[in-house]
């Protein structure tokens, strides 16, 4: 038989049950502007009707049920959208760094424009052809050595330029692999709370999204896999468990950085290649070639820019291969130039009957061209140009006695050079300076345009599917008022069930039994 009571624990299953619909509601409109927080709901569930069966049980016409339970407070989130998400957010990670280190170099480059190495090499053939008309003026001469100085000095200046920003890439290199092990090492204390807090069954939602919000902000960085491993104990069958986190390779490879039970792997950028250029990555003890481990994301975009060891053993990046093609066609152009000057006589030749070979341009560290890596930053006018503006070689022929002071023929030579293909040391086909150097420009350029457009392409599927993941976790304040209302009439209509229940027992209590008194 059961009791006379149990309307009153019912009544009071509904008020209490109602009443934690009633706190998660608020928690929610409390934390709807928290970046990270996924909207949570207490999921109901029927308690156990009465009677149970058994063969003492009351005859009675069925089971009758006893109330209400909160039986979890879950959150609502779809797995499926954050690997969609993360994907995207990689992916924009990669082009949007890509952009940023292709734009900072289109800076530098500046090109087209007034103070860009193509105007300062055409006023410099401008002014060999100013030299040609009248080779004995001085000021002629004089523009000559101005404009070729102008010319090592744009050299120098982008070759530095590049210099600099490089070695600011490798530091930020270093300071996102920091960012990496920071982040890892926050979901792995966080997977050791959650560890903690499982095995009893209880579902710690808040630190769900904390995890998450730091995965979403791993994955722009490096390319991931995240799995999850179960905490033990009496855990929720809606626990998620501990977060084991993978790096995945181009080719799917994949390398453990953090594994729920046993903590997290270091990462370490290794500039341990050419010319200082990223070879490798250490993954905790184990040392990975980074061709192997290449995977997209901000930090790859980094290593991009600032250059890495290809499988020929050769330093490729986008400034690695610019100061590249910088110094091929300083070393091409000055060896070429000089061969032509060196070819001709100046008037101090003529005037003293001496033929001396005058380099037009030099090495600023070891006075001969000689060696090719780094040349653009130590192109420099050779000393004896600078010593006297009669040391330019104008004339044409190598004996001194038959050449006079106002041949200008080696000039027209000289500027002349500017027209000839030569081999600039890459093993592409010969080109003259000008075509070579708007070969260099533009491919700069339509590699900069396809970053852009890959970043923007990035920004608008992540938004499409953040919007999707908003639409399904993010707190809706409509929704909550909406469930704040239904909430809280349930909660009054059980307390109306206790004043009701209170006042049957009243009457059975004191109503009844008072006959014959």
């Amino acid at each position: 038989m059961r009791s006379t009571f149990m309307g009153l624990e019912t009544a009071r299953r509904g008020m209490f049950t109602q009443q934690t619909a009633l706190h998660t509601t608020g928690h929610n409109i409390a934390n709807a502007n928290t970046p990270g927080y996924t909207r949570q709901r207490v999921n109901f569930a029927q308690t156990e009707p009465y009677p149970t069966a058994s063969i003492n049980r009351p005859n009675i016409a069925g089971q009758v049920g006893t109330g209400v339970k909160a039986d979890s407070v879950q959150r609502i989130r779809e797995s499926f959208l954050d690997i969609q998400y993360r994907g995207e957010t990689n992916k924009l990670g990669y082009a949007s760094s890509k952009a940023e280190s292709y734009a900072k170099l289109e800076q530098i480059m500046n090109e087209p424009s007034d103070s860009g190495l193509s105007n300062t090499m055409d006023q410099f053939w401008q002014s060999l052809q100013d030299l040609a008309v009248n080779p004995n003026n001085e000021g002629a001469r004089s523009v000559v050595r101005q404009r070729g100085a102008a010319v090592a000095d744009t050299f120098n200046y982008l070759h530095n330029s590049l210099v600099a920003v490089q070695k600011d890439l490798g530091n930020q290199i270093n300071v996102t692999v920091d960012k990496v092990n920071s982040i890892l090492s926050q979901i792995n204390g966080i997977n050791d709370q959650i560890g903690g807090v499982e095995p009893h069954g209880f579902l710690p939602n808040d630190l769900y999204d904390e995890r998450d919000r730091l995965i979403d902000e791993l994955s722009s960085i490096v390319n991931i896999k995240v799995d999850y491993a179960e905490s033990g104990g009496k855990a929720h069958p809606n626990a998620e468990g501990k977060a084991v986190i993978k790096l995945v390779s181009d080719d799917g490879k994949q390398h453990a950085l953090l594994v729920g039970t046993a903590g997290y792997s270091k990462l370490t950028a290794n500039k341990d290649g050419e010319g200082g250029s990223i070879k490798s990555l250490t993954v905790g003890e184990t040392k990975l070639n980074f061709n192997d481990v290449k995977s997209s994301g901000e930090l790859r975009g980094l290593i991009d820019a600032f250059g890495y060891e290809n499988k020929d053993g050769q330093a490729t990046g986008i400034y690695a291969d610019m100061l590249k093609e910088l110094d091929n066609l300083a070393f091409t152009f000055a060896k070429e130039f000089n061969a032509v000057h060196e070819s001709g006589l100046s008037p101090n030749e003529i005037k003293d009957e001496k033929a001396e070979d005058i380099s037009f341009f030099a090495d600023s560290e070891s006075g001969k061209i000689d060696e090719r890596e780094g040349f653009a930053g130590r192109i420099t006018v050779d000393q004896r140009i600078h010593d006297s503006l009669d040391n330019i070689a104008s004339a044409t022929g190598t004996d001194p006695k038959l050449a006079t002071v106002g041949d200008g023929t080696n000039v027209l030579n000289l500027a002349n050079v500017i027209n000839k293909p030569f081999d600039y040391g890459n093993k592409s086909e010969l080109s003259d300076f000008r075509n070579y150097y708007e070969g260099v420009i533009g491919g700069m350029a339509v590699q900069s345009q396809e970053a852009n457009r890959m970043t923007m392409n990035g920004q608008a599927l992540q938004q499409a599917v953040e919007n999707k993941r908003q639409s399904v976790s993010s707190v809706s304040l409509d929704e909550e008022m909406t469930n704040m209302i239904q909430f809280q009439h349930a909660y009054n209509a059980s307390a109306r069930m206790i004043t009701l229940q209170d006042e049957m027992l009243d009457k059975i209590i004191n109503g009844m039994g008072t006959a014959g008194r």
